[in-house]
Formats: C-alpha cells, sequence, structure tokens
C-alpha cells in the first residue's frame, strides 16, 4: 500500500507542476452573430428553437475557447465572430422510423463562416478576414473525436481552421517569417 501511494506521488508531481508551469493563454472573444438565421444549427430538427441553437452555439464556443487555451500566447488576441454554421448531415423527414435524427452522408459536409481579426502582443493584425471554412472529405480518413460527440466532424473541420489560420500565423511571426 504504501508503495502504491509513492508510486502514485512520484507519479502525480510532475504532471501538478505541468499544470503550474503552463503558459496563460491569450485571450480570445467569440461572438455568434444572428444565430436564428444560421443554416443548420441545432442538433434536433431543422428548425431548432433558440434552446437548441444555444446548445450548439455553448459546443462551439467550449471548442474555441480549448483551442485559444491551447495554441494562443499570451499577449495574443483572436477575436471571432460566427456567421453561420451549417452542421454535417441533415435531417430527412421522410424517414418515418428517423425523426430527428441526422442522416450524414458524404454530400452533407460540414460548413462554417467566420470572420476574424488575429493581433499580436505589440497589438498588430497578424491576420483578418471572412471565411467560409468546409470539410468535403469529412466522412473520410481519421477523426479523432469520439464518434458519440455530436460536433466531431465540425471540431476536426474547426481545428484545421484554427491551424492555418491561427497557429501557423504565430509560429510564422516568432520565427521572424510573417
Amino acid at each position: 500500500m504504501a508503495r502504491s501511494f509513492r508510486l502514485l506521488a512520484a507519479c502525480a508531481a510532475p504532471l501538478a507542476l505541468g499544470a503550474v508551469a503552463a503558459p496563460p493563454a491569450g485571450t480570445l472573444s467569440l461572438t455568434f452573430v444572428h444565430p436564428e438565421t444560421y443554416t443548420d444549427a441545432a442538433y434536433r430538427s431543422d428548425y431548432g428553437s433558440e434552446k437548441d441553437r444555444a446548445q450548439v452555439m455553448n459546443d462551439i464556443r467550449r471548442h474555441f475557447d480549448k483551442l485559444a487555451a491551447r495554441y494562443l500566447p499570451e499577449g495574443y488576441a483572436l477575436s471571432i465572430e460566427v456567421l453561420d454554421v451549417d452542421l454535417a448531415g441533415h435531417f430527412e423527414p421522410w424517414h418515418r422510423q428517423a425523426y430527428n435524427v441526422r442522416i450524414v452522408r458524404d454530400v452533407t459536409w460540414p460548413h462554417m463562416t467566420l470572420r476574424y481579426e488575429l493581433r499580436g502582443s505589440d497589438g498588430a493584425v497578424i491576420g483578418s478576414g471572412e471565411q467560409r471554412i468546409a470539410d468535403p472529405t469529412f466522412n473520410f480518413g481519421i477523426n479523432i473525436y469520439d464518434p458519440s460527440d455530436r460536433l466531431r466532424y465540425e471540431k476536426a473541420m474547426m481545428d484545421r481552421w484554427f491551424d492555418q489560420a491561427v497557429t501557423r500565423r504565430i509560429a510564422a511571426r516568432q520565427t521572424g517569417q510573417g
């Protein structure tokens, strides 16, 4: 018993120190612009209620928060306005047994329209623009998210966008190439 406790303490100490030593993240501002007009932003039906859209927006916000906490350095600021959301799959009401079930097919890939601005620690704009991001190959290859995750395809798409629009620009700037 004492040996296993010492082993546990020896393993937990570096983890605890790593958690304390993690660099603070930059600042993320995320806004959902007119979510009532989004193409498809509800888990339960094409024309989701405000509550249904709020669930999707909350999940999107949490994912962007995780990306920013992990990859946005201290002093940097990222502002994102979500202008449209179209989740992967569609509802097919003609399937009587599958009412309120999202049917995911290869041609129903996820889309989002984002307007963003990335500022460096000196306040200079490093990147900005409005982009319609999409993932037409969402159903092929490896997806690291759990199959039960309702935003698994969208999260993979957001990860790729964040890497291209944010992480790579910061890395290029920090190495003097951007």
